[in-house]
């Protein structure tokens, strides 16, 4: 399976609107707060790959001997 098997496929999915909003009206601190909100999301999708990653790698060494 692809990764990008699992993206929303969705015009009007959270992540297609998140990519779409207007940013100009968003003041200085309300952009550093989505970067930190964007980032807290980065750390939590990318721990979410590497829990699958061990998994997957658990699975296949077991399924080995």
């Amino acid at each position: 399976m692809d990764m990008e098997d699992n993206l929303p496929r969705k015009a009007d999915d959270a992540l297609a609107q998140l990519t779409k909003q207007d940013l100009d009206p968003l003041s200085v601190s309300e952009l550093e707060a989505r970067i930190a909100a964007l980032e807290g999301e980065i750390v939590r999708t990318r721990a979410k790959i590497d829990h699958a990653v061990r998994h997957k790698a658990s699975a296949e060494a077991l399924f080995r001997k």
